[in-house]
């Protein structure tokens, strides 16, 4: 019976991976509303100032704040309104001493003024006349021209992926489209005589495949096109078929069961045979997952998860993800730390290995950090998952975790 040969920590693994993918996606312009979740492919430089002319924060009076020096709610200055800014138009108003503009929020500022007095700040008086009850600074109220952005700043860099409140910052600068990394395709193959399809009547000794729908849904939501390739037997000659037309019509594959200890388990043999150097590792000291394959062939990566619906979306969280980060061009890819969190009871663990266990949501602690309970679990009980709202890391180095230990969370 073949054995592991070593089991790697998982940082060493990932890290051996990565460093073997060399890939450059190819560059798609596209529409910045649809640019949501999408990979920057070059720097992105300003070509306006931001705001583009000096404009009010607040609806009041337009100022110089040196004719305010010494307002007070029982000396108030005393200034002549001499017009209005109108919004959405370049104003020709000029102010000289002791008069002021009626300004909305966002409205341009006249010539002459450097401030804006709040029109709470204010009381009309007579027609055209306004009392002025407190001194302002200089700029009080107001956004100077490039404040926020000015011409020629970088405002976003290669790599980075486009968030909802980027969209109206390149939008509101004139961008309307934007050179992204085309998002990588992940073939997905299941594999084992005891699979059958989501829809067929469960016969004795069968169990449905919901690896190549969890796993689809997983790429799809983290930016990749995933393309299933069904059930394949436990034939190492249907198995190596299947993943050389996977291996060459996408840029990742990933392989779920036969990455065992087994006799019957053939996905590391056929692995090396679809390209150098093959497989680079396989079995990972984590739990749960061990008999992780990770192999990089003919420039693309290759990942043999293990058959468990559990195992299978840790160990795709561990590495198909920051793979798959890679291959859409990101610059971070490691796994993120949703949060830091505490846990309500002890958790058993073996120094040496990495255990990562589903946890759920109680409520925030006395210090704000929320405090979270293990789900305790056998293999193959997806629902354990279900119920859970994400994972906590317990490091090789711990001998088990006590009660008010805090840990990374990291959100399924």
């Amino acid at each position: 019976m073949p054995e592991f040969l070593s089991l790697v920590p998982p940082d060493i693994a990932r890290d051996t991976l990565l460093k073997h993918i060399e890939y450059s996606p190819g560059i798609s312009q596209i529409p910045v509303f649809e640019a949501l979740d999408r990979v920057l492919a070059m720097d992105i430089v300003s070509n306006e100032n931001l705001p583009a002319f000096v404009r009010s924060t607040v609806d009041g009076y337009a100022v110089r704040c040196v004719d305010t020096f010494g307002s007070t709610e029982t000396m108030p200055s005393f200034f002549s309104i001499i017009g209005e800014v109108r919004m959405g138009e370049k104003t020709d108003l000029t102010l000289s001493e002791g008069q002021c503009a009626v300004i909305h929020t966002g409205g341009m500022l006249p010539q002459g003024a450097d401030a804006v007095v709040m029109i709470e700040h204010t009381q009309k008086s007579i027609a055209n006349e306004i009392e002025v009850f407190r001194a302002i600074g200089k700029g009080e109220n107001i956004l100077h021209q490039g404040e926020d952005v000015e011409i020629g700043e970088r405002i976003f860099s290669k790599g980075n992926v486009i968030q909802i409140g980027d969209i109206g910052g390149l939008l509101a600068l004139g961008f309307v489209s934007i050179p992204v990394f085309n998002l990588p395709k992940v073939g997905i193959i299941s594999t084992g005589d005891e699979l059958v399809e989501p829809g067929d009547t469960l016969l004795p000794g069968k169990i449905r495949d919901i690896n190549s729908y969890t796993l689809s849904n997983l790429i799809r939501k983290y930016g990749g096109i995933p393309k299933t390739y069904g059930i394949v037997r436990d034939n190492p000659d249907s198995l190596s078929l299947m993943m050389r037309q996977a291996h060459m019509e996408n840029d990742l594959v990933i392989v779920t069961a036969g990455s065992s200890a087994s006799v019957r388990d053939y996905t590391s043999d056929v692995v090396n045979l679809l390209g150098s150097p093959g497989v680079l590792v396989h079995g990972v000291n984590v739990r749960p997952g061990k008999p992780t394959i990770l192999g990089y062939c003919d420039h693309k990566p290759v990942i043999g998860l293990p058959g468990n619906p559990v195992s299978a979306l840790v160990i795709a969280m561990l590495f198909v993800l920051p793979v798959l980060r890679k291959l859409r061009g990101e610059v971070r890819v490691e796994p993120f730390v949703d949060q830091r969190v505490r846990v309500s009871i002890n958790i058993s663990s073996v120094t040496g290995r990495e255990d990562w266990v589903p946890v759920k949501f109680l409520s925030p602690g006395r210090d704000g950090i929320l405090v979270v309970e293990p789900i305790f679990y056998k293999s193959n009980l997806i629902f354990s998952v279900i119920r859970a709202d994400g994972f906590v890391k317990i490091g090789s180095d711990a001998n088990g975790i006590m009660p008010n230990d805090i840990l990374d969370f990291y959100r399924i």
